[in-house]
């Protein structure tokens, strides 16, 4: 069960969360894609998301400013998080557009969101999960994905229920966070994908995706 519960503090580290959302976006959505489109717009992904802050905590790392990968204390939070938000803004305005990807831009949009929300709690010395809050929204956009194209993937939005509290067992089991830190970041995952949510299925209508 320790191993288990190790090796999901890894898999579902908040750093994998932008780029699983894409690949699950991608791959569902009913809408044609070229394949190098696709391939080119999750290399793009990939690299912005996940090889490019990984770089960046290992030069945080040499200059004493990080001691883990799950940046335990809140010091060690302030500039990886503002870095995020630097590279969340980039693929909103290189990589995506709100025309051919609605769905997948109110999710980096969210996570925009959820990443200003963690940064600016940190200045008041308040830590929030952040494994908690990539999981979560990446729940709340599968989920909502699901709901606006009337697709039933039950067992995939079962799995992410059940690494939710895989997760948050993770978490509490290492001592990494309390209760209330756990529920803090389950709240700023979920909120702004949820709000986002609701602005896509109001404002972009299913019929404008076959009309393009």
């Amino acid at each position: 069960m320790k191993i288990l519960l190790r090796l999901s503090s890894y898999v579902f580290h908040p750093l994998w969360m932008p780029f699983f959302g894409s690949l699950f976006y991608f791959i569902f959505i009913p809408r044609y894609f070229p394949d190098e489109i696709v391939k080119a717009k999750l290399m793009a992904i990939a690299i912005i998301t996940i090889f490019i802050p990984v770089v960046f905590y290992f030069l945080l790392k040499n200059l004493g400013k990080a001691e883990s990968v799950f940046l335990e204390k809140v010091e060690e939070r302030r500039w990886p998080l503002f870095f995020f938000c630097l590279l969340i803004l980039m693929v909103l305005h290189q990589i995506l557009n709100f025309y051919n990807y609605p769905g997948l831009y109110y999710y980096f949009a969210g996570i925009l969101i959820s990443t200003l929300l963690a940064y600016t709690l940190s200045w008041f010395r308040l830590k929030v999960s952040l494994h908690m809050m990539g999981i979560t929204g990446l729940l709340m956009f599968v989920t909502g994905f699901c709901i606006y194209f009337h697709l039933y993937y039950i067992y995939t939005v079962a799995f992410l229920i059940i690494a939710c509290g895989l997760t948050a067992s993770s978490r509490l089991y290492f001592k990494a966070h309390t209760n209330s830190e756990l529920w803090l970041g389950s709240l700023i995952g979920l909120g702004p994908q949820l709000l986002l949510f609701n602005l896509w299925f109001t404002e972009y209508r299913m019929s404008d995706l076959f009309l393009k």
